[in-house]
């Protein structure tokens, strides 16, 4: 098979003069990540290693004045979805119209005067594969609204209130990775965050220079942060930090574990707490080793530790699932340099880093695996660290 790397979607200004019968007053657009090392850090004020895709969540906007939202998106059944910005509240319902409706209602919460928008969607991120979908819709939303209004506010601010959007108005736990990502990545880079003071550094991650390709495999196991595993995974991280008297995980250093985990045991922690706090703690670490050796030009050393981290996600955090499983064991039998689970989990997607040359032969392995194994053809492609958030026109 011949592994591909650039989306190709629909027109959204196109679509836009269709639905509201004038042309946008601008287009926008903000891309789906890929984490390349740090899940489920961010909420616990650790550190995160993602990259933004080529694919894109879109937007054709324009002001409106009469205190309406008109929302329309290209990738999803039905018509448009009209509400009035003075009754939009949190946990209404809506649909995928509560990502960008959840962004309008954070501004206008922070006390920004947006008065409504017509905007049309367009995006090339898979839903449901653990790429982020729901951040990049919520960031071009935020970003078109703050070009459109004139907020003047900076990428970072308009990642928080994306996650404010997510977290308050839809009703998802999660942390900061996505929205800073889509908002703040640049091309050729990966971002290592700070999720405790939102510091951000470029870190220069050119794979295609050094011989090297990072595979995407979407397992098309649809997975959703919504139902309750994601929370509980938070909610045990959070019991940890208490326990053991910490403002978060991310305080705890790694040569204090073992002590921590028998300090927990001893406290009649559950079993899920100890495996969470065990896995977060590790997880920091592994952000930091490999962030130390693209700093040192060593990306193939990196391989390791995603093999370790997928352990971690599978064996102590367990959100994997057996598609993610086969798919990473497959990729490593078949001589990829490393390969782990990405994103929340439950389905989703696995990265495998792999020889450029040996990119082909490990994509086909993988999806035979699938086939011999009865389950749907996965969707591979080469991530490509591309821009963030940015306006098209």
């Amino acid at each position: 098979m011949t592994v591909t790397t650039e989306p190709h979607g629909t027109e959204p200004a196109a679509a836009f003069t269709e639905l509201y019968g004038t042309a946008p007053e601008g287009v926008w657009a903000a891309p789906g990540r890929v984490n390349l090392i740090g899940e489920y850090t961010d909420f616990n004020d650790g550190f995160v290693l993602p990259l933004a895709l080529p694919h894109t969540a879109r937007a054709a906007a324009s002001r409106r004045t009469d205190g309406r939202l008109r929302l329309h998106s290209s990738d999803v059944p039905g018509g448009v979805v009209s509400l009035r910005v003075d009754e939009l509240a949190p946990h209404s319902g809506h649909g995928w119209a509560a990502y960008p409706a959840g962004v309008l209602w954070a501004l206008r919460e922070a006390g920004h005067p947006v008065t409504g928008a017509d905007i049309a969607l367009t995006s090339t991120v898979p839903t449901g594969a653990g790429l982020s979908s729901s951040a990049a819709l919520e960031v071009v939303t935020a970003l078109a609204l703050n070009d459109l209004f004139e907020l003047g506010l900076s990428a970072a601010e308009l990642a928080v209130l994306a996650q404010r959007a997510e977290n308050d108005f839809v009703g998802v736990p999660c942390g900061i990775m996505d929205q800073m990502a889509s908002a703040c990545c640049t091309d050729g880079h990966a971002l290592h965050l700070d999720t405790r003071d939102l510091t951000p550094r470029q870190v220069p991650f050119d794979l295609a220079a050094r011989g090297l390709t990072l595979l995407v495999v979407d397992t098309r196991v649809k997975h959703a942060l919504g139902d309750g595993a994601y929370a509980q995974r938070r909610a045990a991280c959070e019991e940890g930090a208490r326990l053991l008297s910490l403002p978060a995980l991310r305080d705890l250093p790694h040569d204090g574990l073992d002590t921590a985990l028998t300090t927990l045991a001893r406290s009649g922690a559950g079993e899920s707490v100890i495996r969470c706090v065990r896995h977060v703690v590790g997880e920091n670490r592994r952000v930091e080793q490999v962030v130390a050796l693209l700093d040192a030009g060593d990306v193939r050393s990196a391989g390791p530790l995603l093999d370790e981290g997928h352990r971690s996600l599978r064996d102590d955090l367990r959100v994997s699932c057996p598609e993610l499983d086969l798919a990473v064991a497959t990729a490593q039998k078949a001589g990829a340099l490393g390969a782990r689970m990405t994103g929340g989990g439950f389905g989703g997607s696995a990265i495998v880093l792999v020889e450029e040359a040996a990119a082909d032969a490990v994509a086909t392995a993988v999806t035979e695996e699938f086939a011999a194994a009865g389950h749907a053809a996965p969707g591979i492609f080469a991530a490509v660290p591309s821009a963030g958030a940015r306006r098209l026109g």
